[in-house]
């Protein structure tokens, strides 16, 4: 037996691994150290959860949403000009961007449909970060084959779903549709939501629904009745998901966290999952 005032105390669980900077950084590369830098502190690699990106990245020029102009890089403050400001060796850059609120992988809040609604600014935290997340996997279109395979209707829904719980839960639908990102097929008959559906959706009451998909709605109309009615309930909308394949059907955490713009109802996200 083991004597337990002598025996090795059980592992730390908030134990973190030191990894050593090779070197110091010289002025001329960093700014002003000279000597050696702090040790950088790193979580234990076992103990370190899965994170999976769930987002597009923007680039200059990329097109969401045909009609929607790309965004636009620039700089307020480059390398080189920033040299007159700081000492020898230290420089810096700022950047500027334009870009349009819809562009890649974003959030709409309720402001997006109504002018009464509530915006960046105002929604809640806690309704779009740290979320329990489920994936239903309701297959890819193919609407050559099928024209009726670009609408998501109720049935297929619910047997996407079945019994598990969605209220209070982030519910994110993967059509297979993201794997055509910048491609000309991106645009045309993408899959989405039909009226049915979005009616049922409301009777389980998630807390947020997205969607790997150009729009949640149909485009061939003027009718958005995802947008519409989830936006109504308070249920914001992510669009153009991506990796929605490498998720669990369950078990993972989900954000989609924009900044708090005032005044405004939609802005990029990144998402991500992370997974229990």
């Amino acid at each position: 037996m083991t004597d337990s005032l002598t025996a090795e105390p059980p592992a730390d669980p908030t134990a973190t691994t030191t990894v050593p900077v090779p070197g110091p950084i010289p002025p001329a590369a960093g700014g002003d150290p000279t000597g050696p830098v702090e040790p950088i502190v790193e979580p234990d690699p076992e103990r370190r959860r899965r994170l999976i990106d769930l987002s597009h990245p923007i680039t200059e020029g990329m097109t969401t949403y045909p009609g929607i102009p790309g965004p636009t890089l620039g700089s307020h403050l480059t390398f080189e000009e920033s040299a007159a400001h700081y000492a020898t060796g230290t420089e810096f850059q700022i950047g500027t961007i334009s870009l349009a609120a819809n562009t890649g992988t974003y959030l709409d809040t309720p402001a997006h449909r109504y002018r009464d609604g509530d915006d960046l600014g105002a929604f809640p935290l806690e309704r779009m970060a740290d979320l329990d997340g489920l994936v239903v996997r309701v297959g890819p279109a193919d609407a050559a084959a099928d024209p009726a395979s670009v609408f998501v209707d109720e049935l297929r829904l619910q047997s996407a779903i079945g019994d598990r719980v969605v209220t209070g839960r982030a519910l994110l639908i993967e059509t297979g549709h993201s794997a055509k990102w910048g491609q000309p097929g991106y645009f045309r008959d993408h899959p989405h939501l039909t009226d049915g559906a979005v009616e049922y959706l409301l009777t389980l009451r998630p807390v947020l629904v997205g969607i790997d998909s150009l729009n949640i709605d149909g485009t061939h109309t003027g009718r958005r009745p995802a947008h519409s009615w989830l936006l109504a309930a308070g249920i914001p909308v992510v669009e153009h998901l991506t990796r929605l394949d490498e998720l669990p059907d369950e078990g993972f955490r989900f954000t989609a966290a924009p900044p708090a713009v005032v005044g405004m109802a939609t802005f990029p996200v990144r998402a991500f999952a992370v997974l229990d």
